[in-house]
């Protein structure tokens, strides 16, 4: 029996079997936190786990399924089709007894499923035949189509503090059936810690490689996790648990204009396998957020990247993929119309005004809204010299309120003068 636990990774031995056991997310699983009410009252919508790997995403839709006792379907969109989709559905629909609550239907890496896959879905979550749970370390609001998105909540997984790697050190090395058996001190978690990065299951992993390469007592020391990962890294590697490093150090590379490293993680990325397509996603998105109104050209490039990695695959596909790396890498930065829109967001989502729209600003399509005075005195701006007129297009209480910002760029401070010019320095602010 203990040569047969010994294959089965501390991570998984280690995996909580109850809600109590589980460490971090307290704002979700604490006293008041919505996964309790969920538990205590049976009642579970559809939902999204959005947050880093190894934050127990996973784990914790298997809690909430053991909790109250439901069958829980699992797929992951990595290696299931539309095929496999339907066929779990139909398995869910037989399993579904009149009054009873609906099977859950658990997909890991949910933003790899391509537009049909997630279009598959929506029946079964529309009609309750599932209750869906999604695991995605993307943003669902780019990876998740908005109808299926609509249908879910989403809930925010943080990084694990130190204080909960902590935690779970001191439970693995006491609690766990074949750490406890040897003499573990721990005398540094400085490395440790630093190589988890808030990644509970690369925690656990290292752990793994330390106890597995070293017989009898060990004394964990900075040192000694330095050399054990170094020795070890192909192993260390073994699950892809660097996959996000490097995709992040690519994007912060781009970010950050040196094109040099950005090349040499988009070479990472590659010879790891990495799906084409998504590099290039990142590259339109990167190109919209980080790029934005300083080079538009950076979106069309990164758009016509997109469409060239669709139609020709690899290996041919690294080289548009390279050339656009190497050119948004290289180009000024921008994120201006990234923190616009997410200023007006949060105007819009706390002003509690409803604050109508102006009414020469509306449509008139009745008499009655004739009457009304539905767009009344609106003007055409191409009827005015340099087709611009000069109106008030902000609802009440909002005049002159600036949700842009002109980032300090050779293109957007001619769009800054313009805008000035026009408006006469209403939104110089």
């Amino acid at each position: 029996m203990s040569n047969l636990r010994s294959n089965i990774p501390l991570a998984e031995r280690l995996r909580p079997q109850r809600l109590k056991e589980y460490i971090g997310q307290s704002h979700l699983i604490g006293e008041q936190g919505v996964f309790r009410r969920f538990i205590e009252s049976g009642n579970v919508p559809s939902f999204i786990l959005w947050g880093p790997p190894g934050v127990g995403k996973t784990t914790l839709a298997r809690l909430v399924a053991t909790a109250l006792d439901r069958r829980m379907f699992t797929l992951s969109a990595v290696t299931s089709g539309v095929k496999d989709v339907r066929e779990v559905i139909e398995q869910a629909r037989k399993a579904h007894f009149f009054n009873t609550p609906p099977p859950f239907l658990f997909i890991d890496e949910i933003h790899r499923f391509n537009k049909s896959q997630q279009d598959s879905l929506l029946g079964a979550v529309e009609q309750g035949i599932v209750t869906l749970i999604g695991a995605t370390t993307e943003n669902p609001s780019f990876e998740v189509i908005s109808p299926l998105l609509s249908r879910c909540q989403v809930y925010v997984l943080k990084a694990m503090t130190d204080t909960e790697l902590q935690e779970l050190l001191d439970r693995a090395i006491t609690e766990d059936t074949e750490l406890k058996q040897r003499k573990i001190t721990v005398e540094q978690t400085g490395a440790l810690f630093g190589f988890a990065g808030g990644d509970a299951r690369k925690l656990l992993n290292i752990l793994d490689i330390i106890t597995g390469a070293h017989e009898g007592d060990i004394t964990i020391t900075d040192e000694l996790v330095t050399e054990s990962l170094q020795q070890n890294i192909a192993l260390y590697d073994k699950n892809g648990e660097q996959h996000y490093d490097v995709i992040s150090a690519f994007i912060k590379s781009v970010r950050g204009s040196d094109p040099n490293a950005a090349i040499y993680y988009l070479a990472r990325m590659l010879a790891g396998g990495e799906d084409p397509k998504f590099i290039a996603r990142r590259l339109v998105i990167l190109a919209s957020e980080d790029i934005g109104l300083a080079n538009p050209n950076g979106l069309l490039l990164a758009n016509a990247c997109f469409d060239t990695v669709q139609k020709i695959g690899m290996p041919e596909a690294r080289i548009p993929l390279a050339e656009t790396t190497i050119y948004l890498a290289t180009s000024p930065k921008s994120n201006s119309a990234y923190m616009a829109i997410n200023e007006a967001l949060r105007a819009v989502e706390h002003d509690t005004n409803n604050r109508p729209v102006p009414l020469h600003l509306r449509n008139a399509p009745t008499k009655l809204m004739e009457k009304l005075d539905y767009g009344k005195n609106y003007k055409y701006a191409h009827d005015y010299e340099g087709h611009f007129a000069n109106l008030e297009f902000m609802p009440e209480g909002l005049e002159g309120h600036t949700f842009y910002h002109p980032a300090d760029n050779p293109k957007e401070q001619e769009l800054s003068k313009r805008i000035s010019y026009l408006w006469q320095g209403k939104y110089d602010k």
